[in-house]
């Protein structure tokens, strides 16, 4: 019951208040890590593993202490704030909306520059169905990020579970590429991402199978999603294209070239309508997850 109501607390508060404007805490701490990494950084797999360690671990070690020492009204506001700040609900639609909304007005350099916020592909290139299926897949993959993982790792280690998973996917974020300077300082980032976001992004694309076409989520997730680089964002975004019958994936402009990607989802070509529409995904998912959490703790109380 406890877990449930500080979901609730902490959506709401993510609801109402959104991303923080001035300060958020994971621009923060993107800042220390550029410190960490200019201060420990060699081209060796033990420096990355050190590096992460003092990112991660130690504080989530220290967020574990202070919930420990705290009274137990303390430790339910520290949960619910932590949550808060690791949720990114309403985020996402702040993002792909204008997107949408650019779309609908006929205006895609508007578009363009609207989903060069949500993903690192080269915009400028891309004509409406390739904005809308860039958008719409930036709300499936963060909908496991953002979303879902935090909530999953809420429910099994409360405020440390959920830091722990956010701090490792921002990690991941910077420093988990296959490049000259990461490949081995990075690999114990790409790897620790991988191993904690393995369970909630299946869950994820249960829940996207769930909420739309089912048996084409499930079948687009077994057929495309093996082909994905990401072990985790395969699922999450083969089974979302399928949940909604659109078809996502493929050639995308990266660092100036085209670089093919497997296909994802089946029907027709993504429009501004999938981008809304996965947002609603994302939305109906949340409040079984909500749901689910709340029926088991009072099956447990009962």
């Amino acid at each position: 019951m406890t877990v449930a109501l500080c979901m609730v607390l902490a959506l709401l508060l993510d609801m109402i208040l959104g991303e923080p404007r001035r300060w958020h805490p994971l621009v923060g701490f993107g800042a220390l890590a550029v410190a960490i990494e200019r201060h420990l950084y060699a081209d060796r797999r033990l420096a990355g593993m050190a590096a992460w360690a003092l990112a991660v671990v130690l504080p989530v070690a220290l967020l574990a202490w202070l919930r420990a020492a705290s009274p137990a009204p303390l430790a339910l506001v520290i949960d619910v704030i932590v949550l808060y700040f690791a949720l990114g609900r309403r985020s996402l639609g702040e993002h792909a909306r204008p997107v949408a909304q650019a779309l609908l007005a006929g205006d895609l350099v508007a578009a363009r520059v609207a989903v060069g916020r949500m993903v690192s592909r080269d915009t400028l290139a891309l004509d409406a169905t390739q904005v809308s299926a860039a958008a719409t897949e930036s709300v499936l993959e963060n909908g496991h990020d953002a979303v879902f993982g935090a909530l999953f790792w809420f429910v099994l280690f409360g405020g440390p579970g959920v830091l722990g998973f956010r701090l490792a996917n921002t990690l991941d974020a910077m420093w988990g590429y296959r490049t000259a300077r990461y490949n081995r300082f990075g690999r114990m980032a790409a790897r620790a991402d991988d191993v904690l976001g393995f369970l909630p992004a299946r869950l994820t694309a249960l829940t996207y199978a769930a909420m739309g076409d089912g048996v084409t989520a499930l079948r687009c997730w077994r057929v495309q999603a093996p082909a994905w680089d990401s072990p985790n964002a395969g699922p999450v975004m083969a089974a979302g294209a399928g949940a909604l019958r659109v078809r996502l994936g493929g050639p995308a402009p990266y660092h100036g070239r085209w670089e093919d990607r497997p296909a994802l989802g089946e029907g027709s070509p993504p429009g501004t309508d999938a981008i809304l529409q996965a947002l609603r995904l994302v939305d109906r998912g949340v409040v079984v997850w909500v749901a689910i959490v709340l029926l088991v703790g009072v099956a447990a109380h009962a």
